[in-house]
């Protein structure tokens, strides 16, 4: 499992006893970055910054460089910013991207690499997690082979992809997907926000996915306990002077250095907890498939997000609220008996004996008349 933490303190130190199955980390509030704020400074030194430079936004940098095993690495306050200004550098001279049609690149950034850098996006692989080596293929000679040279000149992929409830890219189809980009002397950029939890559900390490990509992008809100925040990183030569972009982008922030010591101690917890709580999920599962009535289903290839569906007999959203009486929260999709369960931290909260009798409780209670 990795780490000093055994199952049972994991549970047993968090506050609180809310299960709450959406969302990739701890719930994030005002008190939890306070609290954790607090533990940290109690035995690191709180060493401010220059406007995002320097003190623990720079010890910051350099730890995520070191666990991807990248010369550097620059803090941006968002993954929009840190994706845009990747793309933005690669791209140079020529301005196309090829792009997940699924991608938060694509459909979540109001077409800002077009309007505000002159970039434009090839979306490919509709409505599914990603694109295929032909389909890249196909793009990128059409596009080099056209009236017009206009060619792809760099290739994003976001792995898991959010909008389609966590799927990966799978570590064989990374392998030859960037193996092309390579080929082609195709600068590709990893839209990572969540390749920590791809790393563990997959058997991997990190850094091997990052060193099939130019350059790599990490959340540090999504699961690190920061409020905000992301870290690009890449060569030395490719992040030297990205800080001047930062600051161009309005986004020279200061005293950054809180929302480093907030992701470093979030890094610190974070494997051996998701460990635990992705353990202890497939346990549940086993136990809450054994019911009658609902199902648990894992995606072909999912990281934290599973589906629930109950029976046409039952009322789901009476199921939620008895759950949530017990502090157990689950998520119905309106006008469906289906809910995704995210698997995060706070699953180690309750014993799995707790939460499926919770559930039977909740089933029982919730029988259309």
């Amino acid at each position: 499992m990795g780490g000093s933490h055994t199952m049972q303190d994991l549970h047993t130190t968090k506050g609180g006893k809310s299960v709450v199955f959406r969302g990739d980390g701890e719930p994030r509030t005002i008190q939890t970055f306070l609290g954790n704020l607090n533990d940290f400074s109690a035995t690191q030194t709180l060493e401010d910054d220059n406007f995002s430079i320097g003190g623990l936004v720079e010890q910051l940098e350099q730890t995520i460089a070191r666990i991807l095993k990248k010369p550097a690495a620059i803090f941006m306050p968002t993954g929009t910013l840190a994706n845009h200004l990747a793309i933005r550098k690669h791209a140079t001279p020529y301005g196309r991207v090829a792009v997940q049609e699924q991608s938060h690149l694509y459909n979540d950034t109001g077409d800002s690499l077009a309007r505000l850098s002159g970039i434009n996006l090839v979306p490919l692989g509709k409505e599914k997690p990603s694109f295929s080596l032909e389909e890249l293929r196909k793009a990128y000679e059409t596009s080099t082979t056209g009236r017009v040279f206009n060619p792809i000149s760099v290739v994003s992929i976001e792995t898991p992809v959010r909008r389609q409830h966590g799927q990966t890219v799978p570590w064989q189809e990374l392998q030859i997907l960037t193996e092309f980009c390579r080929e082609h002397n195709l600068p590709v950029h990893l839209d990572g926000a969540r390749i920590f939890m791809q790393a563990a559900v997959e058997g991997q390490t990190v850094h091997q996915y990052a060193q099939l990509f130019d350059s790599v992008y990490i959340s540090l809100y999504k699961y690190f306990g920061a409020p905000f925040g992301g870290v690009l990183a890449g060569e030395s030569s490719f992040i030297d002077g990205l800080y001047h972009d930062r600051r161009m982008f309005g986004s020279g922030l200061a005293h950054s250095s809180m929302i480093a010591a907030l992701a470093l101690h979030g890094i610190n917890e974070f494997e051996p907890t998701f460990h635990a709580a992705i353990e202890k999920a497939h346990l549940l599962f086993a136990d809450l498939n054994a019911l009658a009535h609902l199902n648990v289903d894992a995606f072909e290839h999912g990281s934290n997000i599973f589906t629930l569906t109950v029976s046409e007999d039952l009322n789901l959203e009476k199921i939620a609220q008895h759950l949530k009486a017990i502090d157990i929260f689950i998520y119905p999709e309106p006008g469906t008996q289906i809910a995704y369960l995210h698997i995060n931290s706070t699953i180690l909260r309750q014993t799995n004996v707790e939460i499926t009798k919770a559930f039977i409780d909740a089933i029982e209670l919730s029988f259309v008349p």
